[in-house]
Protein backbone atom coordinates (compact mmCIF):
# COMPACT_ATOMS: atom_id res chain seq x y z
CA UNK A 1 0.00 0.00 0.00
CA UNK A 2 2.89 2.34 0.72
CA UNK A 3 4.16 1.97 -2.84
CA UNK A 4 0.68 2.51 -4.25
CA UNK A 5 0.28 5.62 -2.09
CA UNK A 6 3.60 7.07 -3.29
CA UNK A 7 2.64 6.37 -6.91
CA UNK A 8 -0.73 8.06 -6.29
CA UNK A 9 0.98 11.18 -4.94
CA UNK A 10 3.26 11.30 -7.99
CA UNK A 11 0.46 10.83 -10.52
CA UNK A 12 -2.54 12.63 -9.00
CA UNK A 13 -1.09 14.98 -6.37
CA UNK A 14 2.40 15.85 -7.64
CA UNK A 15 2.08 19.33 -6.12
CA UNK A 16 2.03 18.08 -2.50
CA UNK A 17 5.76 17.64 -1.74
CA UNK A 18 7.06 20.83 -0.17
CA UNK A 19 3.58 22.12 0.69
CA UNK A 20 2.32 22.89 4.19
CA UNK A 21 -0.32 20.24 4.91
CA UNK A 22 -2.93 19.83 7.64
CA UNK A 23 -4.08 16.25 8.33
CA UNK A 24 -7.45 15.72 9.98
CA UNK A 25 -6.90 12.81 12.41
CA UNK A 26 -9.76 11.42 14.48
CA UNK A 27 -7.79 8.53 15.92
CA UNK A 28 -9.60 5.97 13.76
CA UNK A 29 -7.69 3.55 11.56
CA UNK A 30 -8.25 5.55 8.34
CA UNK A 31 -6.79 8.84 9.50
CA UNK A 32 -4.01 7.21 11.53
CA UNK A 33 -2.87 5.21 8.52
CA UNK A 34 -2.99 8.36 6.40
CA UNK A 35 -0.67 10.05 8.89
CA UNK A 36 1.85 7.18 8.71
CA UNK A 37 1.68 7.07 4.92
CA UNK A 38 2.33 10.80 4.68
CA UNK A 39 5.23 10.53 7.13
CA UNK A 40 6.78 7.67 5.18
CA UNK A 41 6.27 9.57 1.91
CA UNK A 42 8.22 12.43 3.50
CA UNK A 43 5.37 14.92 3.26
CA UNK A 44 5.46 17.76 5.74
CA UNK A 45 2.27 18.00 7.79
CA UNK A 46 0.62 19.05 11.02
CA UNK A 47 -2.28 17.23 12.68
CA UNK A 48 -5.71 18.61 13.58
CA UNK A 49 -8.06 16.74 15.94
CA UNK A 50 -11.68 17.61 16.74
CA UNK A 51 -13.11 16.58 20.11
CA UNK A 52 -16.87 16.76 19.66
CA UNK A 53 -17.56 15.74 23.28
CA UNK A 54 -20.22 13.24 22.24
CA UNK A 55 -18.83 10.11 23.96
CA UNK A 56 -17.63 11.40 27.33
CA UNK A 57 -14.34 9.88 28.48
CA UNK A 58 -13.98 8.02 25.19
CA UNK A 59 -13.80 11.33 23.30
CA UNK A 60 -11.12 12.61 25.69
CA UNK A 61 -9.16 9.38 25.28
CA UNK A 62 -9.27 9.84 21.49
CA UNK A 63 -7.79 13.32 21.91
CA UNK A 64 -4.99 12.00 24.17
CA UNK A 65 -4.25 9.24 21.65
CA UNK A 66 -3.91 11.73 18.76
CA UNK A 67 -1.61 13.96 20.83
CA UNK A 68 0.64 10.95 21.54
CA UNK A 69 0.52 9.96 17.86
CA UNK A 70 1.64 13.44 16.80
CA UNK A 71 4.51 13.20 19.28
CA UNK A 72 5.54 9.83 17.81
CA UNK A 73 5.41 11.19 14.26
CA UNK A 74 7.16 14.41 15.32
CA UNK A 75 4.25 16.45 13.96
CA UNK A 76 2.71 19.63 15.29
CA UNK A 77 -0.80 19.01 16.64
CA UNK A 78 -3.86 21.22 17.06
CA UNK A 79 -6.89 20.15 19.08
CA UNK A 80 -10.28 21.80 19.42
CA UNK A 81 -13.16 20.98 21.77
CA UNK A 82 -16.74 21.57 20.59
CA UNK A 83 -20.08 21.62 22.37
CA UNK A 84 -21.61 19.80 19.43
CA UNK A 85 -25.00 19.03 20.94
CA UNK A 86 -25.67 22.66 21.90
CA UNK A 87 -24.56 23.86 18.47
CA UNK A 88 -26.84 21.33 16.75
CA UNK A 89 -29.81 22.33 18.90
CA UNK A 90 -29.30 26.06 18.34
CA UNK A 91 -28.77 25.60 14.59
CA UNK A 92 -31.69 23.19 14.27
CA UNK A 93 -29.59 20.52 12.52
CA UNK A 94 -28.58 16.93 13.18
CA UNK A 95 -25.57 15.99 15.31
CA UNK A 96 -23.78 14.67 12.20
CA UNK A 97 -24.37 17.89 10.27
CA UNK A 98 -23.30 19.97 13.26
CA UNK A 99 -20.04 18.02 13.60
CA UNK A 100 -19.38 18.39 9.90
CA UNK A 101 -19.97 22.13 9.94
CA UNK A 102 -17.87 22.67 13.05
CA UNK A 103 -14.87 20.71 11.79
CA UNK A 104 -14.82 22.20 8.30
CA UNK A 105 -15.13 25.72 9.68
CA UNK A 106 -12.25 25.03 12.05
CA UNK A 107 -10.08 23.55 9.30
CA UNK A 108 -10.68 26.64 7.20
CA UNK A 109 -9.83 28.89 10.13
CA UNK A 110 -6.59 27.03 10.77
CA UNK A 111 -5.68 27.11 7.09
CA UNK A 112 -6.20 30.84 6.79
CA UNK A 113 -4.56 31.73 10.10
CA UNK A 114 -1.51 29.48 9.77
CA UNK A 115 -1.21 29.42 5.97
CA UNK A 116 -1.72 25.72 5.34
CA UNK A 117 -1.82 24.95 1.63
CA UNK A 118 -4.07 21.88 1.79
CA UNK A 119 -6.22 19.93 4.23
CA UNK A 120 -6.02 16.13 3.86
CA UNK A 121 -8.98 13.96 4.87
CA UNK A 122 -8.97 10.16 5.17
CA UNK A 123 -12.15 9.23 3.27
CA UNK A 124 -11.70 5.93 1.46
CA UNK A 125 -13.47 3.81 -1.16
CA UNK A 126 -16.03 2.38 1.29
CA UNK A 127 -16.96 5.88 2.44
CA UNK A 128 -17.50 6.76 -1.20
CA UNK A 129 -19.80 3.75 -1.72
CA UNK A 130 -21.77 4.54 1.45
CA UNK A 131 -22.24 8.16 0.38
CA UNK A 132 -23.49 6.95 -3.01
CA UNK A 133 -26.06 4.70 -1.34
CA UNK A 134 -27.14 7.42 1.11
CA UNK A 135 -27.76 9.82 -1.76
CA UNK A 136 -29.54 7.10 -3.72
CA UNK A 137 -31.88 6.43 -0.79
CA UNK A 138 -32.62 10.11 -0.21
CA UNK A 139 -32.99 10.95 -3.89
CA UNK A 140 -30.45 12.97 -5.85
CA UNK A 141 -29.32 14.14 -9.25
CA UNK A 142 -26.37 12.89 -11.23
CA UNK A 143 -23.87 14.86 -9.15
CA UNK A 144 -25.03 13.06 -5.99
CA UNK A 145 -24.17 9.69 -7.54
CA UNK A 146 -20.77 10.58 -8.98
CA UNK A 147 -19.00 10.24 -5.67
CA UNK A 148 -16.87 12.14 -3.18
CA UNK A 149 -14.41 14.53 -4.78
CA UNK A 150 -10.78 13.54 -4.34
CA UNK A 151 -9.85 17.19 -4.80
CA UNK A 152 -12.05 20.19 -4.12
CA UNK A 153 -10.43 23.57 -3.62
CA UNK A 154 -7.89 22.99 -0.82
CA UNK A 155 -9.53 19.78 0.48
CA UNK A 156 -7.79 16.58 -0.67
CA UNK A 157 -8.77 12.94 -0.09
CA UNK A 158 -5.80 10.79 -1.14
CA UNK A 159 -7.22 7.48 0.20
CA UNK A 160 -10.30 7.28 -2.02
CA UNK A 161 -8.68 4.59 -4.17
CA UNK A 162 -8.13 2.32 -1.15
CA UNK A 163 -10.67 0.12 0.60
CA UNK A 164 -11.25 -0.16 4.33
CA UNK A 165 -9.87 -3.71 4.22
CA UNK A 166 -6.63 -2.52 2.59
CA UNK A 167 -6.22 0.22 5.16
CA UNK A 168 -6.83 -2.10 8.13
CA UNK A 169 -4.49 -4.73 6.64
CA UNK A 170 -1.72 -2.13 6.32
CA UNK A 171 -2.24 -1.07 9.93
CA UNK A 172 -2.00 -4.63 11.22
CA UNK A 173 1.03 -5.49 9.09
CA UNK A 174 2.86 -2.47 10.49
CA UNK A 175 1.65 -2.82 14.09
CA UNK A 176 -0.12 0.52 13.93
CA UNK A 177 -2.51 1.20 16.77
CA UNK A 178 -5.74 3.11 16.39
CA UNK A 179 -8.92 3.96 18.30
CA UNK A 180 -12.29 2.33 17.67
CA UNK A 181 -15.26 4.70 17.83
CA UNK A 182 -17.97 2.77 19.70
CA UNK A 183 -20.69 4.75 17.89
CA UNK A 184 -19.60 3.18 14.60
CA UNK A 185 -21.12 -0.12 15.72
CA UNK A 186 -24.56 1.41 16.22
CA UNK A 187 -27.15 1.28 13.45
CA UNK A 188 -28.86 4.38 14.84
CA UNK A 189 -27.42 6.50 12.04
CA UNK A 190 -28.19 5.95 8.35
CA UNK A 191 -24.53 5.61 7.31
CA UNK A 192 -23.91 2.91 9.90
CA UNK A 193 -27.09 1.09 8.94
CA UNK A 194 -25.95 1.03 5.31
CA UNK A 195 -22.44 -0.03 6.34
CA UNK A 196 -23.51 -2.91 8.57
CA UNK A 197 -26.74 -4.11 6.96
CA UNK A 198 -26.86 -3.11 3.28
CA UNK A 199 -23.28 -3.30 2.04
CA UNK A 200 -22.67 -6.89 3.33
CA UNK A 201 -25.72 -8.09 1.41
CA UNK A 202 -24.52 -6.35 -1.75
CA UNK A 203 -21.08 -7.91 -1.30
CA UNK A 204 -22.72 -11.31 -1.08
CA UNK A 205 -24.38 -10.65 -4.41
CA UNK A 206 -21.17 -9.30 -5.91
CA UNK A 207 -17.85 -10.02 -4.15
CA UNK A 208 -16.23 -7.43 -6.44
CA UNK A 209 -18.67 -4.74 -5.30
CA UNK A 210 -16.14 -1.95 -4.80
CA UNK A 211 -14.51 -2.52 -8.19
CA UNK A 212 -17.90 -2.58 -9.92
CA UNK A 213 -18.91 0.55 -8.05
CA UNK A 214 -15.74 2.36 -9.11
CA UNK A 215 -16.36 1.43 -12.74
CA UNK A 216 -19.96 2.64 -12.58
CA UNK A 217 -18.82 5.79 -10.84
CA UNK A 218 -16.33 6.57 -13.60
CA UNK A 219 -19.15 6.33 -16.17
CA UNK A 220 -21.32 8.63 -14.05
CA UNK A 221 -18.50 11.18 -13.80
CA UNK A 222 -18.06 11.13 -17.57
CA UNK A 223 -21.80 11.69 -17.97
CA UNK A 224 -21.68 14.52 -15.45
CA UNK A 225 -18.84 16.16 -17.38
CA UNK A 226 -20.87 15.83 -20.58
CA UNK A 227 -23.86 17.52 -18.93
CA UNK A 228 -21.64 20.33 -17.64
CA UNK A 229 -20.27 20.92 -21.13
CA UNK A 230 -23.80 21.05 -22.56
CA UNK A 231 -25.00 23.41 -19.83
CA UNK A 232 -22.08 25.76 -20.44
CA UNK A 233 -23.56 26.29 -23.93
CA UNK A 234 -27.16 26.55 -22.72
CA UNK A 235 -26.59 28.78 -19.71
CA UNK A 236 -25.87 32.16 -21.38
CA UNK A 237 -28.88 31.72 -23.67
CA UNK A 238 -31.33 30.59 -21.00
CA UNK A 239 -30.54 32.77 -18.00
CA UNK A 240 -29.45 36.37 -17.55
CA UNK A 241 -28.46 38.40 -14.49
CA UNK A 242 -30.98 41.08 -13.60
CA UNK A 243 -31.10 43.93 -11.14
CA UNK A 244 -32.88 41.81 -8.55
CA UNK A 245 -31.64 38.29 -9.33
CA UNK A 246 -31.90 36.23 -12.52
CA UNK A 247 -34.26 35.97 -15.48
CA UNK A 248 -34.93 32.71 -17.34
CA UNK A 249 -36.19 32.93 -20.93
CA UNK A 250 -39.37 30.84 -21.11
CA UNK A 251 -39.57 30.74 -24.91
CA UNK A 252 -36.00 29.50 -25.20
CA UNK A 253 -36.51 26.86 -22.52
CA UNK A 254 -39.60 25.50 -24.27
CA UNK A 255 -37.76 25.13 -27.58
CA UNK A 256 -34.82 23.09 -26.36
CA UNK A 257 -35.05 19.31 -25.72
CA UNK A 258 -35.21 17.92 -22.20
CA UNK A 259 -36.53 21.15 -20.72
CA UNK A 260 -37.26 19.60 -17.35
CA UNK A 261 -33.68 18.34 -16.99
CA UNK A 262 -32.27 21.69 -18.11
CA UNK A 263 -34.38 23.53 -15.51
CA UNK A 264 -33.01 21.21 -12.84
CA UNK A 265 -29.42 21.90 -13.90
CA UNK A 266 -30.03 25.66 -14.01
CA UNK A 267 -31.72 25.86 -10.61
CA UNK A 268 -30.38 22.94 -8.55
CA UNK A 269 -28.02 25.14 -6.48
CA UNK A 270 -30.92 27.33 -5.31
CA UNK A 271 -32.50 24.69 -3.10
CA UNK A 272 -35.73 23.92 -4.98
CA UNK A 273 -37.25 20.50 -4.38
CA UNK A 274 -40.70 20.62 -6.02
CA UNK A 275 -39.43 20.17 -9.57
CA UNK A 276 -42.83 19.42 -11.10
CA UNK A 277 -44.07 22.77 -9.78
CA UNK A 278 -40.97 24.49 -11.20
CA UNK A 279 -41.57 22.91 -14.61
CA UNK A 280 -45.27 23.79 -14.56
CA UNK A 281 -44.41 27.47 -14.04
CA UNK A 282 -43.53 27.64 -17.74
CA UNK A 283 -47.25 27.48 -18.62
CA UNK A 284 -48.68 29.01 -15.43
CA UNK A 285 -50.45 32.33 -15.09
CA UNK A 286 -48.20 35.37 -14.44
CA UNK A 287 -47.65 35.84 -10.74
CA UNK A 288 -47.52 32.12 -9.90
CA UNK A 289 -44.59 31.33 -7.57
CA UNK A 290 -42.51 28.41 -6.32
CA UNK A 291 -40.31 28.72 -3.22
CA UNK A 292 -37.19 27.15 -1.81
CA UNK A 293 -35.91 28.08 1.64
CA UNK A 294 -33.94 31.08 0.38
CA UNK A 295 -35.23 31.77 -3.14
CA UNK A 296 -38.42 32.46 -5.02
CA UNK A 297 -39.19 31.68 -8.67
CA UNK A 298 -41.92 33.91 -10.13
CA UNK A 299 -43.71 33.47 -13.47
CA UNK A 300 -43.68 36.80 -15.32
CA UNK A 301 -44.95 37.25 -18.87
CA UNK A 302 -42.09 35.72 -20.85
CA UNK A 303 -39.62 35.17 -18.03
CA UNK A 304 -39.14 33.18 -14.86
CA UNK A 305 -37.77 35.60 -12.27
CA UNK A 306 -35.44 34.17 -9.65
CA UNK A 307 -34.94 36.34 -6.56
CA UNK A 308 -33.78 35.90 -3.00
CA UNK A 309 -36.45 35.85 -0.34
CA UNK A 310 -36.03 38.84 1.92
CA UNK A 311 -38.38 39.57 4.77
CA UNK A 312 -37.10 42.85 6.20
CA UNK A 313 -39.40 44.94 8.32
CA UNK A 314 -40.97 47.79 6.38
CA UNK A 315 -38.66 50.72 6.97
CA UNK A 316 -39.48 54.41 6.84
CA UNK A 317 -36.63 56.89 6.51
CA UNK A 318 -36.89 60.59 7.41
CA UNK A 319 -34.97 63.32 5.59
CA UNK A 320 -34.51 66.64 7.38
CA UNK A 321 -34.62 70.03 5.66
CA UNK A 322 -31.22 71.26 4.51
CA UNK A 323 -29.64 67.84 4.03
CA UNK A 324 -27.64 67.71 0.81
CA UNK A 325 -26.67 64.04 0.70
CA UNK A 326 -28.54 61.23 2.39
CA UNK A 327 -27.10 57.72 2.51
CA UNK A 328 -29.76 55.09 3.03
CA UNK A 329 -29.72 51.29 2.99
CA UNK A 330 -31.74 51.62 -0.21
CA UNK A 331 -29.25 53.90 -1.95
CA UNK A 332 -28.22 57.55 -2.09
CA UNK A 333 -30.37 60.68 -2.40
CA UNK A 334 -28.88 64.09 -3.26
CA UNK A 335 -30.62 67.45 -2.77
CA UNK A 336 -29.46 70.71 -4.36
CA UNK A 337 -30.98 74.11 -5.01
CA UNK A 338 -30.70 75.09 -8.67
CA UNK A 339 -31.57 78.15 -10.74
CA UNK A 340 -33.36 76.35 -13.53
CA UNK A 341 -34.65 73.00 -14.71
CA UNK A 342 -32.36 70.83 -16.80
CA UNK A 343 -34.46 69.76 -19.73
CA UNK A 344 -32.68 66.47 -20.37
CA UNK A 345 -35.10 63.64 -19.61
CA UNK A 346 -33.73 61.46 -16.85
CA UNK A 347 -35.90 59.41 -14.48
CA UNK A 348 -33.12 59.35 -11.87
CA UNK A 349 -33.79 63.01 -10.96
CA UNK A 350 -36.68 65.39 -10.53
CA UNK A 351 -37.12 69.15 -10.05
CA UNK A 352 -39.72 70.33 -7.55
CA UNK A 353 -41.05 73.49 -5.97
CA UNK A 354 -39.21 73.45 -2.64
CA UNK A 355 -41.81 75.65 -0.93
CA UNK A 356 -44.46 72.97 -1.47
CA UNK A 357 -42.51 70.37 0.48
CA UNK A 358 -43.21 69.59 4.11
CA UNK A 359 -40.17 68.37 6.04
CA UNK A 360 -39.07 65.94 7.16
CA UNK A 361 -39.55 64.11 3.89
CA UNK A 362 -40.26 60.39 4.07
CA UNK A 363 -39.00 57.59 1.87
CA UNK A 364 -40.78 54.25 2.10
CA UNK A 365 -41.98 51.24 0.12
CA UNK A 366 -45.31 51.49 -1.65
CA UNK A 367 -48.44 50.18 0.04
CA UNK A 368 -51.81 48.97 -1.17
CA UNK A 369 -54.07 51.98 -1.74
CA UNK A 370 -51.25 54.45 -2.47
CA UNK A 371 -51.99 56.94 -5.23
CA UNK A 372 -50.34 59.97 -6.82
CA UNK A 373 -50.88 62.53 -9.59
CA UNK A 374 -48.46 61.49 -12.38
CA UNK A 375 -46.44 64.39 -13.78
CA UNK A 376 -47.83 65.57 -17.10
CA UNK A 377 -51.23 63.95 -16.58
CA UNK A 378 -54.57 65.08 -15.19
CA UNK A 379 -56.12 63.28 -12.28
CA UNK A 380 -54.76 60.76 -9.84
CA UNK A 381 -53.66 57.18 -10.34
CA UNK A 382 -53.21 54.23 -8.02
CA UNK A 383 -49.60 53.15 -7.69
CA UNK A 384 -50.67 49.58 -8.40
CA UNK A 385 -52.26 50.69 -11.71
CA UNK A 386 -49.14 52.68 -12.54
CA UNK A 387 -47.05 49.55 -12.05
CA UNK A 388 -49.44 47.56 -14.20
CA UNK A 389 -49.28 50.12 -17.03
CA UNK A 390 -45.49 49.97 -16.95
CA UNK A 391 -45.63 46.15 -16.98
CA UNK A 392 -43.36 45.97 -13.99
CA UNK A 393 -42.43 42.55 -12.63
CA UNK A 394 -43.12 41.57 -9.04
CA UNK A 395 -39.46 42.09 -7.95
CA UNK A 396 -39.48 45.53 -9.59
CA UNK A 397 -42.65 46.48 -7.70
CA UNK A 398 -41.25 45.21 -4.42
CA UNK A 399 -38.08 47.25 -4.85
CA UNK A 400 -39.76 50.53 -5.80
CA UNK A 401 -39.59 53.35 -3.25
CA UNK A 402 -41.72 56.45 -2.73
CA UNK A 403 -40.49 59.87 -1.67
CA UNK A 404 -43.26 61.58 0.28
CA UNK A 405 -44.08 64.94 1.77
CA UNK A 406 -46.35 64.18 4.73
CA UNK A 407 -49.06 61.97 3.19
CA UNK A 408 -48.47 63.08 -0.40
CA UNK A 409 -46.22 61.21 -2.82
CA UNK A 410 -43.61 63.51 -4.39
CA UNK A 411 -41.83 60.92 -6.49
CA UNK A 412 -42.17 57.28 -7.46
CA UNK A 413 -38.42 57.07 -7.30
CA UNK A 414 -36.72 56.47 -10.64
CA UNK A 415 -40.11 56.32 -12.41
CA UNK A 416 -42.38 59.39 -12.24
CA UNK A 417 -42.68 62.66 -10.30
CA UNK A 418 -45.97 63.99 -8.92
CA UNK A 419 -47.74 66.83 -10.77
CA UNK A 420 -48.58 68.67 -7.54
CA UNK A 421 -44.95 69.52 -6.79
CA UNK A 422 -43.89 70.63 -10.26
CA UNK A 423 -42.01 73.84 -10.90
CA UNK A 424 -44.17 76.70 -12.25
CA UNK A 425 -43.65 80.36 -13.09
CA UNK A 426 -44.61 81.17 -9.49
CA UNK A 427 -41.90 78.92 -8.01
CA UNK A 428 -39.43 80.80 -5.83
CA UNK A 429 -36.99 78.00 -5.03
CA UNK A 430 -36.23 74.98 -7.23
CA UNK A 431 -34.96 71.81 -5.57
CA UNK A 432 -33.23 69.13 -7.62
CA UNK A 433 -33.52 65.63 -6.15
CA UNK A 434 -31.48 62.82 -7.67
CA UNK A 435 -30.93 59.23 -6.69
CA UNK A 436 -28.59 56.34 -7.26
CA UNK A 437 -29.96 53.06 -5.95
Amino acid sequence: MEKAFRNLIKSRFPFLPGKKLLLAVSGGVDSVVLAYLCRNAKLGFSIAHCNFNLRGEESDADEDFVIDLADELEAEVFTQNFDTETFAEEAGISIQMAARELRYNWFEELSQTLNFDYVLLAHHANDDLETFLINLVRGTGLEGLSGINAEKDTILRPLLDFSRKEIEAYARQNNIKWREDSSNASTKYLRNKIRHKIVPVLEELNPQLLQSFKQTQSYLKESEALVEDYMSLIYPKAIQKSQYGYELDINFLKKIPNTRAVLYQLLKTFGFTEWNDVYNLLDAQPGKMVFSEEYRLVKDREKLLLTEINYPEDKIYHIAEGEELVMLPVGKLAFAEVDKIEKKEDFSRIFVDADKLQFPLIIRKWQTGDFFYPFGMKGRKKISDFFKDKKMSLPEKENTWLLCSAEDIVWVVNHRADERFKVTSATGKILKISCSF
